[in-house]
């Protein structure tokens, strides 16, 4: 008697953050309460001191952190069309914000029309389990900004604890695939997570790059 099994899909982070966004879901504990003052406070103070006039943030996500930033004007881009939409409604009478759905296998600015002082990734790396979509979105990340790009990350390679997520050491990675920038600062986390499972912190730091 032969026995049939149903071949497991691959994963796709992409259809992921859709279904979670499409579902009602939000972008996770890192981008409310406490997390989310303590990245807004280190970003806006960055955004001040280096007298940034322009972001743009690849994962944008439902746009609870973004209430917080301070810039004259912002773009987020973001997988899930059903996150932009969320941010188009969130901000429809702030005028100094934009969102655009973001295709790694589409995107390619040639003419510097998404390029910006600063460049965000926060609480985006570890999501992106699939090799190529996170090489991809490395280069489109750091070809964006022109001043400055700032990375929330966790720093640390360890086995995989789910389907979306996948910890690196993506500063190895960036050191040996993107050319022109240097890792400037480390700000530690405020608020340290003690293990993988602790919700009250996390295990991601600020990296900030700037342009060798």
């Amino acid at each position: 008697m032969f026995q049939f099994f149903k071949k497991k899909k691959r994963f796709q982070s992409d259809k992921y953050w859709e279904t979670r966004y499409k579902a009602g879901g939000n972008s996770g504990a890192g981008s409310y309460n406490h997390l989310a003052t303590f990245k807004a406070d280190t970003i806006n103070q960055l955004i001040k001191d280096h007298h940034f006039s322009s972001v743009i943030e690849f994962g944008c996500g439902d746009g609870n952190q973004l209430t917080l930033l301070q810039s004259d004007s912002y773009i987020g881009l973001d997988v899930s069309p059903s996150a932009i939409q969320l941010c188009k409604k969130r901000f429809q009478d702030d005028f100094s914000k934009s969102f655009f759905l973001y295709d790694y296998r589409c995107f390619r600015d040639n003419r510097g029309i998404f390029r910006m002082d600063c460049s965000m990734s926060l609480d985006v790396l570890y999501h992106l389990v699939e090799q190529q979509v996170y090489e991809t979105y490395l280069r489109h990340l750091f070809h964006c900004a022109s001043k400055m790009v700032i990375i929330y990350a966790a720093n640390v390679e360890f086995p995989r604890k789910s389907d979306h997520e996948l910890y690196r050491e993506f500063t190895k990675d960036i050191n040996k695939h993107i050319k022109g920038w240097k890792l400037d600062t480390i700000i530690k986390n405020k608020f340290p997570a003690r293990d993988y499972e602790d919700q009250e912190g996390s295990l991601a730091d600020f990296f900030i790059y700037t342009p060798v």
